[in-house]
């Protein structure tokens, strides 16, 4: 279920010329699983996701024989950290402020050494398995880093929740899926009307399944608006999307709870992170944070 990352698979190594601007990233889902620059990682037992992160990353270090910068999201804590990985197996963590400013050079170089697009194609490798699990938490790493890196609403960002809205909703996860969805369809709309229907149909898809009153209500309103929104503007063509707009429209008649007013989201430009509503914010990385921080030699430190 898990691909092994090691430093001697191609694939998971930038070019040895790459700039110094590169740098790896990694991820820990909220159930701990760990994801290094798009692999997930075999976590051997009871071993914390920090040292598994270190230990991959410092592979790295040592191949390629210079320091290794890396971006660590963490959902466990709700922390983004900011690490420098030395061939030696040290490490330690910097403030946001030491960091490279974000920038298009920087993306750009980034996404050379390792393509968004063949992540999504791994991502898709494990669905068709019927890994789901390994492919969701795929998914999750891959949108985190790129809306943190571009923002909520780059096409790049977009596909990656569009993706992990979808593998949610092959879950059952209908209310993470409707969330997810919601927000994809929620910036076409505001961005891209050409595009924003499939959008709002696969949201509606997945607000179909759902069975809490409240979840139904609050969701189905920014449904029905959305829908009115692409009738007024004349992008409401397809027959099928305009019985999926009836439906909500029948559906929220039909309840018995009051439909609260919807909320207007604020745009989003790159480099602001996880902008969308419904990403938890993720606090910037301190300096010495002790489970990031290795001394030279030495297995991890305890976590503080």
């Amino acid at each position: 279920m898990t691909s092994s990352l090691t430093p001697r698979d191609e694939g998971n190594l930038p070019a040895l010329s790459a700039p110094p601007l590169v740098r790896l990233d990694a991820y820990v889902a909220e159930d701990g699983s760990t994801v290094v620059n798009g692999h997930l990682l075999e976590m051997g037992g009871t071993r914390p996701p920090n040292e598994a992160i270190l230990d991959a990353i410092a592979m790295f270090a040592r191949t390629l024989r210079a320091p290794v910068a890396a971006t660590v999201i963490d959902r466990t804590v709700l922390q983004v950290a900011r690490l420098r990985v030395y061939p030696d197996g040290s490490s330690r963590t910097i403030a946001e402020d030491e960091d490279l400013p974000p920038g298009r050079e920087r993306t750009a170089a980034e996404e050379e050494a390792f393509p968004p697009l063949a992540r999504v194609e791994r991502i898709i490798q494990h669905a068709q398995r019927g890994e789901l699990h390994a492919a969701s938490v795929l998914a999750s790493a891959l949108r985190e880093h790129l809306t943190l890196r571009r923002g909520a609403e780059d096409e790049l960002s977009l596909e990656a929740r569009a993706i992990e809205a979808y593998l949610a909703y092959q879950r059952g996860d209908y209310m993470v899926s409707t969330v997810l969805a919601l927000t994809v369809a929620r910036i076409r709309c505001r961005t891209d009307l050409t595009r924003a229907a499939p959008e709002v149909a696969r949201a509606t898809a997945a607000w179909q399944r759902l069975t809490d009153d409240g979840q139904v209500a609050t969701r189905g309103q920014e449904l029905l608006h959305m829908w009115e929104h692409l009738a007024a503007e004349g992008f409401l063509l397809e027959p099928a999307h305009q019985a999926m707009a009836q439906a909500v429209r029948n559906r929220l008649e039909r309840g018995s709870r009051p439909v609260p007013a919807r909320a207007t989201a604020p745009a989003v430009t790159a480099g602001q992170g996880p902008a969308a509503p419904e990403d938890t914010p993720l606090r910037p990385t301190r300096r010495g944070l002790r489970r990031f921080t290795r001394r030279p030699g030495r297995s991890a430190e305890p976590q503080s």
